[in-house]
């Protein structure tokens, strides 16, 4: 569902006479139908590099990052945006560490629309968030409310229902579960669970042992490259 080939990414620290910062290079990564990769490596390595690599925030330098949309193998790494932006609305979904949204818009129409723009109706898109956010412990009298006041954990889930509900092939989640309780940690190792049984193909950095070793069905280590030249 995912690959990259010979994947380089180089940072350009401009305020500091244009160093030269090599976060990634040569990755190869590989990720099926229904598995979870989990990032592996300390402070430094590229592990969030990668991942805003995999969803085309960052463009890399060199090699190739394929991802199956609609069947064919579409390289993320050298596409025009609208086909990036096409693959993100179908086929690869992404959970950031932190909510960002449009502001006054309530809880509930920032998940549902999720659906919406993939041609659900408004009812059942709606309803469908609703039971989402109360299975993610976000009480029934908030689904009105704008995020923006919410706790960093409700912010989180929050988040969290809006990158699962529309079910993409592949996942990409940062954290998911770092400002979470161990309630509502196990919510989300279930939720993981569920969308591999489905077939997802998932991509997670998680530095939380119990859930890394819950939802991980192998670690993908990165070491941090040379020093910056």
């Amino acid at each position: 569902m995912l690959r990259t080939e010979g994947l380089a990414k180089t940072f350009t620290l401009h305020l500091r006479g244009g160093m030269q910062l090599p976060v990634l290079s040569g990755i190869d990564l590989a990720v099926s139908t229904g598995e979870c990769v989990v990032l592996s490596g300390p402070s430094g390595a590229g592990k969030s590099t990668l991942m805003r690599s995999l969803y085309g925030n960052y463009r890399a330098e060199a090699g190739h990052i394929w991802i199956r949309h609609h069947g064919e193998m579409i390289d993320i790494a050298a596409a025009e945006p609208r086909i990036v932006l096409a693959v993100r609305r179908e086929t690869l979904g992404y959970v950031s560490q932190f909510l960002r949204v449009v502001p006054r818009v309530s809880t509930l129409d920032i998940v549902a629309d999720e659906l919406i723009t993939r041609g659900v109706a408004q009812d059942e898109a709606r309803d469908r968030a609703g039971a989402l956010l109360l299975r993610l412990n976000i009480p029934r009298r908030l689904h009105s409310i704008p995020p923006a006041t919410f706790s960093g954990g409700e912010q989180q889930r929050v988040n969290l229902a809006r990158g699962f509900i529309a079910a993409h092939p592949i996942l990409l989640l940062d954290e998911p579960t770092a400002s979470l309780d161990a309630d509502n940690r196990a919510v989300v190792i279930a939720m993981v669970n569920e969308a591999k049984a489905r077939g997802t193909a998932i991509v997670a950095i998680c530095h939380d042992a119990e859930v890394r070793d819950a939802i991980a069905d192998r670690l993908f280590p990165l070491s941090p490259t040379q020093e910056a030249a």
